[in-house]
């Protein structure tokens, strides 16, 4: 590959602005792909790292971690991948595979673990760099944009889905990428979908019945049954106590997000009865094998909302102000430069 310069939004200092430059375009190093960006979606994790809640990112930073793009170029030892394969990068970037952890199929729990667009340079750039071992081949039926969301919003849903075992009515608190995704491979599952917004979000309980809930309300509401387990998308500590006050004895309240606000003291009646309160961390290699097989037989489809890669600012502004219903996507032009 000849091209030497790329463009990249960058974070220098939390709380701040990412800034439009020009870097030199990175070499792949043993066991990774030089990949050619096409499309990186904007996470609510993101925003965490740019507004400072997640407080270790290597500075300077190029962020995003739904990244899909074609390989450019193969480092040393990379046999998992030709040139001009299509591939998707998720959060979870690296693992000492050594750790108690790693070796018993916990990798997301590795301590030593790096992840893409936080200690690792992301995909809000036209290249980036990634270890062949976590990036997963993505399915041909969708397009770069619609393929992208699945990479978090997906695989933390889906992973958050499954710690839920078979409730059959299922809470889903806040709206937004991955509650949009995983509303329709829980009705696909048969379960009954229970839409829990911002209180007056009227566009985004309309979203909710869109895609086939039964029930759309604010979470100031209770819902109209006691609910057999609940996903908590919004980085929000109160809804902890009113996802528990929702949910049925032996009940399942699951927090999905990488960082909340604090958790409010609550009475131990809503907790007992079996209840359960539990955290999902990360990702891992087979649980993105396994929604990427599934998610085309269902078939969910995401709804993208496309930002050229310049405008990633005002994307991140978007999502932090609740301004987007499904994906904010970052559509990475080459011939733009």
């Amino acid at each position: 590959m000849s091209q030497t310069n790329m463009r990249a939004m960058i974070l220098d200092e939390a709380r701040k602005p990412l800034r439009l430059a020009e870097v030199a375009v990175p070499s792949p190093g043993p066991d990774q792909v030089l990949i050619r960006a096409h499309a990186c979606a904007v996470c609510r994790t993101d925003l965490h790292v740019v507004d400072g809640d997640l407080a270790e990112p290597k500075l300077p930073l190029i962020p995003g971690h739904e990244i899909v793009g074609s390989v450019a170029s193969l480092g040393a030892g990379v046999d998992r991948f030709r040139v001009g394969d299509r591939v998707g990068v998720p959060w979870l970037g690296w693992t000492c595979g050594k750790c108690d952890f790693c070796r018993s199929g916990r990798e997301n729990l590795c301590a030593r673990a790096r992840f893409t667009g936080y200690q690792i340079d992301g995909g809000y750039s036209d290249f980036t760099v990634a270890d062949q071992r976590y990036c997963f081949a993505i399915p041909a039926v969708c397009s770069d944009e619609e393929a992208a969301p699945l990479l978090c919003a997906g695989l933390i849903g889906y992973r958050s889905l499954r710690m839920t075992g078979e409730a059959r009515r299922l809470g889903l608190y806040g709206f937004g990428a991955a509650a949009h995704i995983i509303a329709q491979v829980a009705r696909w599952q048969g379960r009954e979908i229970y839409a829990f917004t911002s209180p007056g979000d009227a566009a985004a309980q309309a979203f909710a019945r869109e895609l086939g809930a039964v029930w759309a309300a604010g979470s100031d509401q209770p819902p109209p049954h006691l609910l057999d387990a609940a996903i908590i998308f919004a980085p929000v500590g109160p809804l902890v106590p009113a996802a528990l006050r929702a949910v049925e004895q032996g009940g399942t309240v699951v927090c999905a997000g990488i960082h909340m606000s604090p958790i409010p003291s609550f009475p131990y009646d809503i907790l007992w009865g079996e209840r359960v309160v539990r955290s999902v961390a990360n990702l891992t290699r087979s649980d993105g094998e396994e929604f990427l097989s599934l998610a085309p037989k269902v078939p969910v489809k995401t709804r993208p909302l496309q930002y050229p890669l310049e405008q990633a600012n005002q994307a991140l502004d978007d999502l932090r102000a609740g301004r987007l219903q499904g994906a904010a996507v970052l559509r990475i032009n080459h011939s733009a430069r």
